[in-house]
């Protein structure tokens, strides 16, 4: 039959023109056409920027021995914790956090986002996201300014209290009437579809908020699902508790507070006043989640955190219990 066919379709269809009117008419019923093919899914990777507290490594005025050995060797300084949400193909960038390192981090986003040489980028990113207004998590948002990048129109994701802080505030309140920023308002639990396969959801977090609430974001690529909690109170706070918010995202991979490892880092201060959790807290409630497939890495380490050290003690107990340090630069793909 299907020899017999061929010549009949090939002398009764014009060059170029569908087979399938001429089946119809041949008494073969309606033609069916397949649906147009979904586009790929885009590949989409998370970048670690920083992975340092608000100060940094070494941090300012700080003679403490990680300090002094970062000041000495470049290798061991830190930058302030920022993620890079990324989709190579297009050169698409998010931050989540403008830190005062955020100079330094650009240029990292600069080597997957085209750009042309020799010219200023007035635009460098596709829009920033900001967990709350600590130092180091929204300082770097005065680059954005007229007195440097000089940025037009750069969409800021905030929840609506941080939004209030940046509009009442200045410098900050500058920026927005200038239009180097445009302040978006987030509502927490509601899903911020930042390009088709790349949706971003905040959550509030407990958490120090003297001058704006805190938000931890869920990122959901294509594949995989990342928590980001840098800053947060004691997972006590938490209500519901975190491993039931993993469990209800269906998170893959959890990058959370790490700021102290121990109790005892800060001769003059106590940390518990301070408000992050201790890492012994964290590997403690989530030891089952780990063991069934969850991914944790540790970011925002104080420079008092012996877990900088790859080759001390702590970090050979962080990887015997299954839990990691984010490095920076490193890249994780969703």
């Amino acid at each position: 039959m299907a020899a017999a066919l061929a010549p009949a379709v090939s002398r009764g269809t014009a060059p170029g023109a569908s087979a399938a009117p001429a089946a119809a008419a041949a008494g073969q019923g309606p033609a069916t056409v397949a649906p147009p093919a979904a586009p790929p899914a885009p590949r989409v990777v998370v970048v670690a920027l920083g992975t340092a507290q608000d100060g940094g490594v070494p941090q300012a005025g700080c003679d403490c021995s990680r300090c002094v050995a970062a000041r000495r060797d470049p290798a061991r300084r830190r930058r302030v914790a920022s993620l890079a949400l990324q989709l190579p193909a297009t050169g698409q960038s998010w931050l989540i956090d403008a830190t005062p390192d955020l100079g330094e981090q650009l240029e990292v986003v600069h080597r997957l986002r085209p750009r042309t040489a020799g010219r200023p980028d007035r635009h460098p990113v596709d829009g920033v996201l900001l967990t709350h207004a600590h130092a180091g998590h929204y300082l770097g948002l005065a680059f954005f300014g007229y007195e440097a990048i000089d940025s037009r129109d750069l969409p800021v994701f905030a929840s609506p209290r941080m939004a209030a802080f940046l509009r009442g505030n200045g410098p900050w309140s500058l920026l927005a009437a200038r239009r180097n920023i445009l302040l978006r308002e987030l509502s927490p639990g509601v899903p911020l579809a930042l390009v088709p396969g790349l949706t971003v959801t905040p959550l509030v977090v407990p958490h120090r908020d003297e001058l704006s609430d805190t938000l931890g974001f869920v990122v959901r690529g294509p594949r995989r699902t990342l928590l980001y909690v840098p800053d947060t109170d004691s997972w006590a706070a938490w209500a519901p508790p975190l491993p039931e918010v993993l469990r209800r995202e269906r998170v893959d991979l959890a990058l959370l507070d790490g700021t102290f490892y121990s109790a005892g880092e800060l001769p003059d201060r106590d940390v518990r006043t301070i408000g992050h959790p201790l890492m012994s807290a964290t590997m403690e409630l989530l030891r089952e989640p780990v063991r069934g497939g969850l991914q944790v890495f540790f970011t925002h380490l104080n420079h008092s955190n012996p877990a900088l050290d790859p080759a001390g003690p702590e970090r050979r107990a962080l990887a015997a219990a299954g839990f990691r340090v984010l490095e920076e630069g490193q890249a994780l793909e969703l």
